[in-house]
């Protein structure tokens, strides 16, 4: 059973205003937490929704200069500098990036003369612990929160993961935010500021945090080959969102493998293949489970009082993006 609303909200009202429970002070960690500012060409796919211009936090996560951080963050990067807890500003590259847990790695040109951070268990991280926030000082600096919530997550980018970490009181500023236990240790990364974290059909303001057990089985693939190793996920360019128990198609990406298919904006997507699917996460799982990028995918969908049948030649979703990745 989830927390009702009344204890989701007492819990986070304790862990904002009351004394933090923490087992080390900020200080003691605060210099394996970074500040990134990312630029990005203008011709860049993903310029008009990331902008050119991104700024967020990174934490660093081994002895040879890895950060991590969110991904979203790093896509299409042109430069990067990193700006650290005494002022050094150092120069960067994009190591890895993995879309499907939404991770993104950094590696630092100089070092950062500071100890890593050290890796939690997020599986340990239970409904209504506290939990501290640490951002860099220009991102609101470190914060307390309850960890409200452990669920699914669907993004209406192609993504999902199972066992998201959703905290409250809510704070803009989050991207690549480290959220760490009693002890310091890092649990999860930030990635989005939500309006309903409790799931529960009320605001309830919140982040969603990406828990960073999802990274220790790709970690060495990130730091030598910039992405896991093995086929990518097949990859339509879709946007979409659940109405009525239905997938209704929000957006077609400009030269993506659905427009080039002919999915058009409005369309409601029944079925990938015989499977039918009645929600974002029914779609993603037939379609992550059709094959690998470059299977010809089968949608069945509603258009105009008619059910039509429309084949997309999928991609991996980096052979989308320019320039790509570094390595």
């Amino acid at each position: 059973m989830p927390p009702s609303l009344v204890t989701a909200a007492w819990s986070a009202w304790g862990a904002a205003n009351l004394h933090s429970p923490g087992r080390f002070t900020p200080e003691d960690l605060a210099g394996a937490i970074v500040k990134l500012g990312i630029r990005v060409p203008a011709t860049a796919r993903t310029a008009d929704t990331l902008g050119t211009e991104r700024e967020g936090t990174g934490v660093l996560i081994d002895h040879s200069g890895h950060i991590l951080t969110i991904g979203y963050l790093l896509l299409e990067a042109q430069s990067i500098l990193i700006v650290t807890a005494d002022g050094r500003v150092l120069p960067g590259t994009v190591a890895g990036f993995d879309h499907a847990t939404g991770f993104g790695l950094v590696r630092a040109n100089q070092s950062l003369d500071h100890p890593p951070l050290e890796f939690g268990k997020s599986s340990e991280a239970r409904e209504l612990n506290t939990a501290m926030i640490a951002a860099h000082a220009g991102a609101r600096g470190w914060s307390n929160a309850s960890i409200i919530r452990r669920r699914p997550f669907t993004g209406w980018w192609e993504y999902a993961i199972d066992d998201a970490i959703f905290t409250s009181p809510a704070r803009d500023n989050h991207s690549g935010a480290a959220l760490l236990d009693l002890d310091g240790r890092l649990l999860g990364i930030g990635s989005l500021w939500v309006g309903d974290a409790l799931n529960a059909g009320a605001a309830f303001p919140g982040n969603m945090f990406v828990p960073t057990d999802l990274l220790a089985p790709i970690l060495d693939d990130l730091r030598t080959h910039g992405r896991r190793r093995g086929a990518g996920r097949p990859w339509l360019g879709i946007y979409s969102e659940e109405m009525r128990q239905h997938v209704v198609v929000t957006q077609v990406l400009n030269d993506s493998p659905a427009e080039r298919g002919g999915v058009k904006r409005g369309d409601v997507i029944l079925a990938i293949g015989s499977q039918a699917v009645a929600n974002q996460s029914e779609f993603y799982q037939a379609l992550w489970a059709s094959g690998v990028a470059g299977n010809e995918i089968t949608l069945q969908i509603w258009r105009a009082k008619a059910v039509r049948e429309i084949s997309v030649r999928s991609i991996d979703r980096m052979e989308y993006l320019r320039p790509s990745l570094q390595s």
